[in-house]
């Protein structure tokens, strides 16, 4: 992987930031994209310090997919692999019907699904002529058993996990598209609004939860789709790879068998 290039979408925070950090170890070299978050991007392109860059894009907007793209093989002359990490939601409780709109969705669904397609479309040229092309979407337990912030999240990274199945079939054998799936992740957003304390009372109440008793950090995210970049995963494409430190195994369970 090393003297690759990489983007990364919503990479200056979080996850994003953490698939940046290791694949630079890697050697490679990442295109942040923000949408606004310039300061923590550009902190983070001199971080790595190995000739990544920061790039302003909205990539809701199609055109600046390609601006983006561009940008990328201007500086580099190629594209290897896309993280299309980018995404919003609403919350909202899922039994109250009248809590989102018809704009919720399409607001949700835009960046979430739409944006990765078209983020996939306008590298696909460069990932193929790379000859290790690959592209992880990072999706969430929420689009598997229709749970988490709201209604119009969940069937949003339901698409995107839908999306990645289709383009993995079809731009096979040049690229490979493969998703995650996290369950918890206690980034950065959780501790700023919860404070230190209520930070680690919600991190302690996850791993209780957990049967692998622990609440996961991005870190925990961006190794797998690291792993999932690296050509030494050539054989996989079109999966869908659950993170979620086993949350998965008591779905529809009152309570685990041994645990209290």
């Amino acid at each position: 992987m090393k003297d690759a290039v990489a983007i990364v979408t919503g990479g200056g925070t979080g996850i994003g930031a953490s698939v940046v950090r290791q694949l630079a170890a890697r050697g490679v070299r990442s295109v942040i994209n923000y949408a606004s978050s310039r300061d923590d991007a550009e902190a983070l392109a001199a971080e790595v310090g190995n000739g990544s860059i920061a790039a302003q894009a909205d990539i809701v907007d199609d055109a600046a997919c390609r601006r983006l793209v561009g940008a990328a093989t201007e500086a580099f002359g190629r594209v290897d692999f896309l993280v299309n990490n980018a995404g919003r939601t609403k919350f909202a409780n899922h039994e109250d019907l009248d809590a989102l709109d018809a704009e919720d969705f399409v607001d949700i669904y835009r960046l979430n699904t739409v944006a990765a397609f078209q983020m996939i479309r306008a590298a696909a040229p460069s990932l193929r002529e790379s000859g290790m092309g690959a592209v992880v979407n990072v999706a969430s337990v929420a689009g598997v058993f229709g749970m988490g912030s709201s209604v119009a999240y969940a069937a949003s990274k339901g698409a995107l996990i839908t999306l990645t199945t289709s383009l993995a079939r079809v731009l096979a054998p040049a690229i490979r598209i493969n998703a995650v799936a996290p369950g918890y992740v206690g980034t950065g957003w959780f501790e700023k609004r919860l404070g230190e304390e209520g930070f680690a009372r919600l991190n302690a109440r996850i791993a209780a939860a957990t049967p692998m008793a622990m609440a996961a950090g991005p870190d925990d995210i961006a190794g797998p789709i690291v792993m999932l970049l690296d050509p030494a995963s050539r054989v996989i494409t079109g999966e869908c790879l659950l993170l979620d430190a086993g949350t998965h195994l008591d779905v529809g369970l009152s309570r685990r068998p041994g645990r209290e």
